[in-house]
């Protein structure tokens, strides 16, 4: 397994404790308290600044910002 799907297959408990809908700060602030690694912090903080619905939609957001290009 990469490195990022690593990172997104545990995003949820990253994330775990987060009400949504949340916004990108929200989501950052939880995954830092919940010890997030570099990696995934620096691609929550490449998604788009709104709000999120749901955990999936944060995983949408995320899969979309981690998949390089070009």
């Amino acid at each position: 397994m990469t490195t990022q799907g690593h990172a997104s297959a545990n995003l949820a408990r990253f994330l775990k404790g987060v009400d949504f809908p949340a916004e990108r700060a929200r989501l950052l602030e939880q995954a830092k308290a919940n010890g997030a690694d570099q990696g995934v912090l620096e691609v929550l903080g490449k998604m788009p600044n709104r709000t999120y619905a749901s955990m999936a939609d944060v995983m949408e957001a995320y899969g979309a910002t981690s998949v390089p290009t070009g």
